[in-house]
Formats: C-alpha cells, sequence, structure tokens
C-alpha cells in the first residue's frame, strides 16, 4: 500500500477501485503536464548539484530542464495551452530560484524509492521527492503545485467536520512511518515539508511544515489497518454516496449499481 491508495480509499472506495484495481487510463492534461515539468526541472537541480561538488546550476539552464520536460510531452497541451504554461512556468522558476538559491539544504537524497517496508502485517511503499538531513534527523519535502490556498483543508488533522483528516496531512504521517520503520538507514523524520512551487495570489512562495505526533502516528496506522482489512475483504464495491463524487456518479450514469438486496439473494 502506497498513501495514494490509502487516500483514494478513504475518499472513495469505489475510487480505489476503479483508480488502484481496475487501473482506467486517464488522459493527461495540461494542469498535470505542467506539474510533471516543473518537478523535473527541481529534481534535476538537485541531481546536478549532487555530482557538481554541492554547486546549483544556473536559473538559466534550471529553466532548459524545465522546457526540455514540456517540449518532450507538447501533445498533451493544445498550442495556446503550451505558450501559456511555457511563459508562466519561465516566471515562476526563475523567482523560485531566486528565492530559494541561497538557502537549500544541500545534503539530500533526491526521489528516494522505499519498499518493503512492513507495519502491523501491513506492507508498505512510496516514493519519497527529497529528503533533508541534519545527521539521521530528516525533513521529508513534497513538491507541489497549484494555488496554496486551495490546499489548506489538506493539512488539517481529523476534526468533527473532517473525520479521517486531510490528504496532505495523511500524507505527511505516511511518510514519517514509512522513513521511520526504514530500519537499515536508522533515519528519523522530524517534519515533513509541502513546498508549494507556485507562489499564492499575493505572489508569495509558501512552504507549509507539518510536525508529527505520536497521536497523528496512532490516527494513520489504525487507518491503514482499517483498509488494508477491508481491501482484503473486497470490500470496494459501495461508494462514498457524495453527491459530486465523479466515481458515484460514473457508476450511476453507466448502470453499473446493484442493490444491496440484489447482493444478499446473491449469497448462498
Amino acid at each position: 500500500m502506497n498513501v495514494t491508495a490509502l487516500n483514494n480509499y478513504l475518499n472513495c472506495p469505489l475510487e480505489f477501485y476503479f483508480k488502484n484495481l481496475i487501473r482506467i487510463p486517464s488522459p493527461k492534461n495540461e494542469a498535470i503536464e505542467f506539474g510533471s515539468s516543473v518537478h523535473y526541472a527541481v529534481e534535476q537541480l538537485f541531481r546536478k548539484m549532487q555530482i557538481n561538488d554541492e554547486k546549483f546550476p544556473s536559473r538559466e539552464e534550471f529553466i532548459r530542464d524545465f522546457e526540455w520536460y514540456m517540449n518532450r510531452h507538447r501533445e498533451s497541451f493544445t498550442r495556446e495551452q503550451f505558450d501559456r504554461r511555457m511563459e508562466y512556468g519561465h516566471e515562476v522558476l526563475s523567482n523560485y530560484y531566486d528565492k530559494y538559491i541561497n538557502s537549500w539544504n544541500k545534503v539530500v537524497a533526491i526521489e528516494r524509492n522505499i519498499r518493503n517496508i512492513v507495519v502491523n502485517d501491513v506492507p508498505l511503499r512510496g516514493k519519497l521527492d527529497k529528503l533533508e538531513f541534519d545527521g539521521r534527523s530528516v525533513n521529508v519535502v513534497d513538491y507541489k503545485t497549484g494555488d496554496p490556498d486551495k490546499a489548506k483543508f489538506k493539512l488539517q488533522p481529523p476534526s468533527d467536520k473532517d473525520p479521517v483528516g486531510g490528504d496532505y496531512w495523511r500524507q505527511a504521517v505516511f511518510y514519517k512511518i514509512l522513513v521511520d520503520n526504514y530500519e537499515k538507514k536508522g533515519w528519523r523524520v522530524v517534519s515533513t515539508e509541502f513546498d508549494f512551487i507556485e507562489p499564492d495570489k499575493k505572489k508569495t512562495y509558501r512552504k507549509e511544515k507539518v510536525f508529527i505526533t505520536h497521536h497523528d502516528i496512532d490516527t494513520v496506522v489504525e487507518q491503514i489497518n482499517a483498509v488494508w482489512g477491508k481491501i482484503q475483504d473486497h470490500d470496494f464495491y459501495t461508494g462514498c454516496g457524495k453527491e459530486d463524487c465523479h466515481w458515484c456518479n460514473f457508476v450511476k450514469n453507466n448502470n453499473l449499481t446493484v442493490a444491496l438486496h440484489e447482493i444478499e439473494e446473491e449469497e448462498p
């Protein structure tokens, strides 16, 4: 299980079914491809720093890596979308580079795959954008594109309004569980940071750091155990029932629904 599967199931079991089991292909769109282009450029920035005596490439080279990825995936954009996103990317990444170039931690691991972690008999895995080190203490960094203001509710822990908590909060806790149980390294996560590469409406670049408590860990471990058990029981055919749920509506609109009494009648 990875955190995307966990989030999908908690959001709607049908979403998990179609995305993670059936794996319905989804068309690429400009927002996703733009985000991938930005992510690629930032990844290359740190990889090149690591092989160049801890010296970051120039801003121009950083932008060229973004341009390369955009051009490589040009079919995902209309001509107008491509031109608009290219111009916007130049502006956003140039300012992002200038904002942080003199403050980035250079002791990092990039795109770290962690697999075969078992917690309460549940196998976990994940791919982390960046780990910043202070000795064996780790700040996990996850890059985000999009409007930082719209992510506010995703960073919130469980509450009466949202009993399972936000997706980003859960992602932060999941990464700590993953890294802290990566025994051969002996690392300990002290925080998870969401680095928003696009500025907010005030043109301010923001990083949101989540400090994780023992209660947070217990809560997410309980969520992992509960969801894993339901998946093993094939309990993913009933949707969340929300009116605006794409997957519940997909099932309804395509006449894929089966009444509960029909299922009960079929059971021996």
